[in-house]
């Protein structure tokens, strides 16, 4: 991408000053964990969050999630987790993902019949993040609990405008990198 996702352009702001923006709003604390280019992007941010690094980064999304779960307070009511590739997610999908779960553990949201992020899950799940079977994901945690998940169907595309190269940013923007 040339440039560290974390620090492109979405509407006048970086993808993480987006989402932090967002989540902000709603929940506290925000906790962003970065990896590669952590001091250009923690440098970069203009707007609050609790920042934690992960040094293990090159080793899977799984460890980065461990890392900002270990900063989540014990008094959490639930978990609000994105990618930060995930810039154009709508602000009433966060307001869904947020209202009460009904008892459910897993709150996903899908567009046309599509999962994406960002997803809800409770609490008692921290442990199964935390300590994975070798060889799981977080994938495959989500999956092993399909029963206890709401799913959201909602008109939001962007909980799957998933940006991972060019061709997605100029699709999502309109700009080239």
């Amino acid at each position: 991408m040339r440039t560290p996702k974390a620090l492109l352009d979405y509407r006048g702001e970086t993808f993480v000053d987006r989402l932090i923006g967002l989540f902000a709003s709603r929940t506290e604390p925000v906790i962003v964990v970065l990896g590669g280019h952590a001091a250009e992007i923690r440098a970069a941010a203009r707007r609050p969050a609790r920042f934690v690094l992960n040094p293990d980064y090159e080793n899977g999304m799984l460890g980065s999630l461990q890392c900002g779960l270990r900063a989540v307070p014990p008094e959490a009511s639930g978990v609000l987790l994105t990618l930060v590739d995930h810039p154009a997610v709508a602000d009433s999908t966060i307001d869904a993902l947020l209202s009460p779960p009904a008892g459910a553990l897993l709150r996903v949201p899908r567009y046309r019949a599509k999962r994406g992020h960002p997803i809800w899950f409770h609490p008692s799940l921290m442990p199964e993040f935390l300590a994975p079977p070798a060889g799981a994901t977080a994938r495959d945690i989500v999956a092993a609990h399909a029963a206890q998940t709401d799913y959201l169907d909602l008109d939001d595309p962007g909980v799957v405008a998933d940006i991972d190269d060019p061709a997605a940013y100029r699709e999502l923007t309109g700009a080239s990198l």
